[in-house]
């Protein structure tokens, strides 16, 4: 097996379809590739299948139709390479709580066979939580709770690290400590950052993949998906009490001394709205406003 650290990983997700046993559809014909470095943030409503895509990744799921390469070879065929390689922050995390932090980081590194002692401590620096590592987890606030998980999948160095929504429960402080943290590791490594957290996603993501109803609606850089929303993003002063105006989706309402001022996007602006510099948000509303039909 290559040397860990020079270590460089391909990731091609081929014609992927995955339907439940209930029927249910949750991917349809989904084509994506990954090569590191690449920081890469994926938005999309509830139920628009990003976990999915996340566990067939980690191969916790098999896809009904197409198939996961990993360096040219099938993912299910080298399973216990690729979770040597792999760190994993699920959306919802169980921890011991009977457990300190160091007690649980030490047994999760002992399941994922690292046996470098160093290699807890690493980690608890990376998410700052050396002087609570005597700390039972129960005691700890639900941000550091994020930061064990955090922690746990940064063990081991991986080269793929796919992280579900790893900015809840933190502060506006410390989710700029970790958006840096991600962009640092993003170096060598593919990091998947799922979040409904746009802003996380502008600030560090040189790739965005916007997903719904089982489908890639957008696949690009951010400043793409930027660009492509130009003109279908305009701002208006409205009076208390007038109806907004039909096909378009107001983003936001401000209180100012004229009255309402209200942004919105729509596939063609109303006379009376003024063009204004779309967001990364306004753009990823815009992405999901046309939908899978403009495909």
């Amino acid at each position: 097996m290559p040397n860990k650290e020079a270590f460089t990983i391909k990731i091609e997700i081929n014609e992927i379809t995955k339907v439940y046993p209930s029927g249910k559809q949750a991917l349809q014909d989904i084509n994506i590739q990954m090569e590191s470095p690449n920081l890469i943030g994926i938005l999309g409503p509830n139920g628009a299948g990003k976990t999915t895509l996340m566990k067939l990744l980690i191969a916790g799921l098999t896809p009904t139709k197409g198939e996961i390469l990993l360096n040219g070879k099938k993912l299910l065929s080298q399973e216990k390479q690729m979770k040597s390689q792999l760190g994993y922050l699920p959306q919802s995390f169980g921890l011991f709580d009977e457990l300190t932090v160091w007690q649980f980081l030490d047994y999760m590194a002992a399941l994922k066979g690292i046996r470098d002692k160093t290699a807890v401590s690493a980690v608890l620096e990376q998410v700052n939580l050396t002087e609570q590592r005597k700390t039972r987890i129960r005691r700890l606030s639900g941000g550091m709770r994020q930061r064990v998980g955090i922690a746990q999948a940064l063990l081991g160095n991986p080269k793929l690290i796919i992280l579900d929504e790893p900015t809840v429960g933190l502060d506006p402080e410390e989710r700029v400590k970790f958006r840096n943290l991600f962009s640092e590791m993003a170096r060598d490594k593919i990091v998947l950052l799922s979040t409904h957290i746009v802003e996380d996603v502008q600030s560090i993501c040189n790739r965005v993949l916007i997903l719904d109803k089982g489908k890639i609606l957008f696949d690009g850089t951010p400043s793409e998906l930027v660009a492509q929303t130009a003109g279908h993003v305009g701002v208006f002063v409205s009076q208390i009490g007038e109806s907004m105006p039909d096909n378009c989706q107001v983003v936001s309402k401000v209180n100012i001394a004229r009255g309402i001022q209200c942004r919105i996007i729509a596939h063609e602006l109303p006379a009376f709205a003024e063009a204004a510099e779309p967001t990364l948000e306004d753009a990823y509303l815009y992405c999901i406003e046309k939908g899978v039909d403009a495909l």
